[in-house]
């Protein structure tokens, strides 16, 4: 009898670890987000299109960046690269004055 009550005190604890991590994990919502098939869908929107701005972003400041340092590059007078990076200067100055 002892070790039924002890087995039944450790399945309890284990239930209600059980329970915690299932709480934790927020299943019941996602099992309430998969009912609704148009509220996962408006969300899955949302989210492409955060993500597409954040890359459109990122990418602008990185492209900003690289013309900066090209830029710099091109007062060095490095012989072979200066020609190189005045031509991309010059189209990139080009095309946002066009713009």
């Amino acid at each position: 009898m002892a070790e039924e009550g002890e087995l039944e005190s450790r399945l309890q604890e284990e239930l209600q670890r059980f329970n915690l991590n299932l709480e934790k994990m927020k299943l019941g919502r996602y099992v309430m987000l998969l009912q609704k098939p148009g509220r996962l869908l408006y969300l899955n929107f949302l989210s492409g299109l955060a993500n597409g701005v954040g890359m459109a972003v990122g990418f602008a400041i990185l492209g900003a960046i690289v013309v900066y340092i090209l830029q710099r590059l091109l007062l060095w007078h490095l012989p072979v690269i200066s020609g190189y990076i005045a031509e991309i200067v010059r189209l990139v100055q080009f095309k946002l004055q066009s713009s």
